[in-house]
């Protein structure tokens, strides 16, 4: 009698979710521990004489077999379990049928016969209310949709509870019915007809914990965690977006090699390897900067490049060693160009992408909620005076032989830990990274780097010791770097002088020499500007995810661990 009475309770649990309208929700959670409890209930040795208990017995059972159980089970009861589809055009978007049906309808009432629809998509709930009624909920793409299948309805009955009755969550099926509204107003699609396309051989987890499966199994992490699949669609929409952008401008977009000799670009260290056809090594680029320059002295005055990056430094919640970024580089353009078409861009992505707001919430350092505003004029920051403030005195003499030593001293003093080589970028660097950057959460412009932190920057005329360059900082991230480019083939060498003595001292991220790109220099490369930002980190803004990873499809990680 007691376990009579907790089976009529789960049913009734069961059609009072069903019939709820949980819609796009479905209360995932809810079906799955009903399920949960009507396994105990089957498997305490109870035949179960209600409405339900037959549907229920028969979930319970699919989600207890083993893949190939499920796979003979199926076909015996199905016959063809990965049928080819007639064609995509004829299945309904699951968004835009909700948008074209929903509003005209009354709780209660069906579309127009001639209104029959096709849809398509993964079974993310399965609520059975008895033999003769099933709910299900499926998504595809951004859209997600209830289907009502009653026995009466369906085109074929003698094959309803071979189809419905073996569906669990994860299956994707097709069904054809007629677009309406439950008795409690929720938008449905009831059908007559059921399909399925290909099921489900594990069960989905309703969270995914484990970071190496995350990482590994990136199909079952983005069917857990759907905002995995939204950042990657931002990422798509931020991409179009900057291709019409730069098209409306004038640029033209190129492709780069990004296996070869040339490693210059960037202060980084490369991925080396060798080719057994031309029997040299080669290198993973970590900038395509130089070939871009090279096609501006070739005659193409706007040119830009999004494309994948690849450099062996460390991992961490910004840094991946393959990365994407868009660099472009404009013949006759100004530093205060660079200004205007970073403000331009940036503003104008994320209204783009947040439908017209111009602003974005995520965490701080602190870990503290703050909004981030792109209204225009971002603020300007000068990279001296904002790092001399922030030690609290003068900065050395940065060419003066001693200069290492004091900046070394100074990071000692705020007890900054620094690795080897101390040469004056690295020390430089560490120290507004910590004391300046990190502390800049509003968009702004850190401007006036030291020459010795931009090897590749054009200087004012009268500061020699300072670069016409900005970084833009967000939320203490890098976004954007940017500067008008050394046009001039002997300072140029000079400069590449000085990042070869920082790789003899040890920097093995100082660039390396390239003598071939200052011949093409001596051609004449127009007064130019040059730009880039990192895609990945603009898109961990924009979805709100809090690292790398979460916004790249397949980030890289650790090999498996051979048993």
């Amino acid at each position: 009698t007691t376990q009579h009475n907790f089976q009529a309770m789960m049913r009734a649990a069961l059609r009072r979710l069903a019939l709820g309208g949980s819609g796009l929700a479905s209360a995932d959670s809810t079906a799955v521990r009903l399920q949960l409890l009507s396994r105990r209930s089957s498997s305490s040795g109870s035949s179960g004489g209600g409405s339900g208990s037959g549907s229920a017995a028969a979930a319970s059972t699919a989600a207890s077999l083993s893949p190939e159980e499920r796979v003979a089970s199926l076909k015996a009861r199905i016959g063809t379990l990965y049928p080819a589809i007639t064609s995509a055009r004829q299945l309904a978007d699951l968004q835009e049928l909700r948008s074209r049906h929903e509003q005209s309808l009354a709780a209660g009432e069906r579309a127009a016969p001639d209104a029959v629809c096709r849809v398509a998509g993964r079974i993310t709930a399965a609520r059975h209310a008895s033999n003769k009624l099933v709910f299900l909920d499926i998504a595809s793409g951004n859209g997600k949709l209830q289907v009502v299948a009653s026995q009466k309805e369906h085109s074929m009955a003698e094959d309803f509870a071979s189809v419905y009755h073996h569906l669990r969550r994860g299956d994707i099926i097709e069904v054809v019915g007629l677009p309406g509204k439950t008795k409690v107003g929720e938008f449905s699609v009831f059908a007559t007809k059921a399909t399925m396309l290909a099921p489900c051989l594990h069960d989905i987890p309703l969270q995914l914990k484990d970071q190496d499966v995350r990482l590994r199994q990136r199909y079952l992490n983005m069917l857990c965690d759907p905002s995995l699949g939204r950042a990657l669609r931002v990422r798509a929409t931020v991409l179009r977006f900057m291709r019409e952008f730069f098209h409306a401008r004038g640029f033209t977009e190129v492709e780069t090699p990004i296996l070869g000799h040339k490693i210059g670009g960037a202060n980084a260290r490369p991925f080396v390897t060798r080719s057994n056809a031309l029997d040299c090594p080669l290198s993973m680029r970590i900038s395509p900067e130089l070939y871009l320059k090279e096609l501006v002295v070739g005659g193409l005055d706007r040119v830009y490049e999004i494309g994948k990056q690849f450099r062996n430094e460390g991992v961490d919640a910004t840094h991946n060693p393959e990365f994407t970024t868009c660099e472009f580089y404009q013949a006759y353009a100004s530093f205060e160009d660079l200004i205007s078409f970073t403000q331009d861009l940036l503003s104008g992505m994320v209204r783009h992408v947040k439908n017209g707001a111009q602003s974005v919430s995520m965490a701080d350092r602190a870990g503290q909620k703050v909004d981030i505003s792109f209204a225009t004029p971002f603020a300007r920051v000068d990279y001296l005076t904002a790092l001399e403030k922030a030690v609290g005195e003068p900065l050395p003499n940065l060419t003066s032989p001693d200069a290492a030593a004091r900046l070394l001293d100074l990071c000692a003093k705020h007890r900054l830990s620094t690795d080897a080589p101390h040469t004056v970028a690295v020390l430089l660097d560490r120290l507004a990274g910590e004391l300046v950057e990190s502390r800049l959460v509003q968009p702004t412009f850190l401007t006036g780097h030291p020459t010795a932190l931009s090897p590749l920057a054009k200087s004012p005329a009268n500061r020699p010791d300072i670069a016409n360059r900005f970084e833009l900082f967000v939320n203490g991230k890098e976004i954007c770097n940017a500067y008008e480019e050394l046009n001039d083939p002997e300072e140029q060498r000079r400069r590449f002088g000085e990042q070869l003595k920082a790789r003899q001292s040890g920097d093995d991220e100082a660039q390396i020499p390239d003598e071939g790109f200052c011949h093409a220099l001596e051609y004449g490369l127009p007064p130019t500007a040059g730009w880039g930002m990192g895609i990945d980190r603009m898109v961990m803004l924009l979805s709100g995810e809090h690292h790398i990873r979460d916004a790249l499809a397949f980030p890289l990680g650790r090999p498996p661990q051979q048993h």
